[in-house]
């Protein structure tokens, strides 16, 4: 776990308290990207805490919903807090509800830090943790979220008024989530299978390569460029990324001819 930490620069923290879940939670968002590259490289995803820590300390690459939040409970847990893994629907753009277990969220207690919403697996969300007992706005720099809970007793997460998710509050373990991460890895009707995206909060932004489209945003200024070569997308891997890589994931309908 020390080796984890490092990865993501932080220190190791003297209590497992409010003040420094807040700081892991964003030095974690800044240091390891959301991507699906290993979909497109062929590489298995494997939800085992041994095999998530090493693909983001060892390997340093980083991952989506079900590994980012896999690995980082591992750390949580490691340092004092008490992680609980909960299933979420994600939203679609006209509000509907996808399938349960199409995400992973954290619930995050410690001794005194209240109840809290972590997640580093959602791309563009709150930086910080959302206190899950609170049904007012919560103002974050990713926006202003709230809390609600259904009439079934789930918990509805908001940003800027739209629906992100449905968490469910039954405590889950990862394999609960196997059948689902290899339907996202397999299935030509997942999102995860139809782009390929790696993408990682800045100091300043967000930073987000698209196959071969870098975008860059910082504030409301929008920067894109298209890398016409592979040496110049490998390049952006690790620039941008930290992400070395031997050979280019193919994106989906170009081959790699």
């Amino acid at each position: 776990m020390d080796g984890y930490l490092k990865r993501i620069g932080a220190s190791r923290p003297t209590r497992p308290d409010a003040e420094s879940l807040r700081e892991l939670q964003l030095l974690h968002l800044l240091a390891v990207p959301f991507e699906n590259l290993s979909i497109h490289l062929g590489e298995p995803v494997v939800l085992d805490d041994q095999a998530l820590v090493e693909k983001v300390v060892d390997r340093r690459r980083g991952g989506f919903c079900y590994e980012l939040n896999g690995a980082f409970a591992v750390l949580l847990r490691s340092l004092g807090y008490q992680v609980t893994m909960l299933s979420a629907q994600v939203a679609g753009r006209d509000g509907s509800l996808g399938p349960p277990f199409a995400h992973v969220a954290l619930r995050v207690n410690g001794p005194d830090t209240g109840l809290w919403l972590v997640d580093v697996g959602f791309g563009a969300f709150s930086h910080h943790p959302l206190r899950l007992d609170l049904r007012t706005d919560q103002a974050d720099p990713g926006g202003t979220f709230r809390v609600v809970e259904t009439a079934e007793g789930d918990l509805d997460v908001l940003k800027d008024g739209a629906l992100e998710y449905r968490l469910e509050q039954r405590p889950r373990v990862p394999a609960d989530f196997v059948p689902t991460c290899w339907w996202h890895q397999t299935s030509p009707r997942s999102h995860f299978t139809r782009s390929l995206v790696c993408s990682l909060l800045t100091e300043r932004g967000r930073v987000t390569l698209s196959d071969r489209s870098l975008v860059e945003t910082v504030g409301d200024d929008r920067r894109e460029r298209h890398l016409d070569t592979d040496e110049a997308t490998f390049a952006a891997y690790r620039d941008h990324f930290g992400i070395e890589l031997t050979r280019l994931p193919t994106a989906p309908g170009r081959s790699d001819d």
